[in-house]
């Protein structure tokens, strides 16, 4: 014989606390970061590219940086002008 199990008010709190930490941290990772200069992984994951290819990118000057003290900073407004400048128009 099957057993019932009930649903509390509490249990459905509960859920809606965890799905709306879940969705919270999935739309941060997604949203335009505010801050001028973004770090290497930062950068990766904003334009969802491995090191190779960002590193590819610094090499043949598509992509300014800044390097201090070790660490790699990009400049989030040149990297939104090169996506900008490397639109393409679909075609139908």
């Amino acid at each position: 014989m099957a057993s019932i199990e009930m649903i509390t008010k509490e249990d459905l709190q509960e859920f809606k606390r965890e799905l709306l930490k879940d969705l919270v941290k999935e739309l941060s990772e997604k949203i335009v970061p505010t801050k001028k200069w973004l770090k290497t992984d930062e950068v990766r994951k904003l334009l969802d590219v491995s090191a190779t290819t960002l590193q590819t990118l610094r090499i043949n000057g598509s992509l300014t940086y800044t390097k201090l003290g070790g660490i790699l900073y990009y400049d989030y407004e040149h990297i939104e002008k090169m996506m900008k400048e490397n639109l393409r128009v679909a075609r139908k």
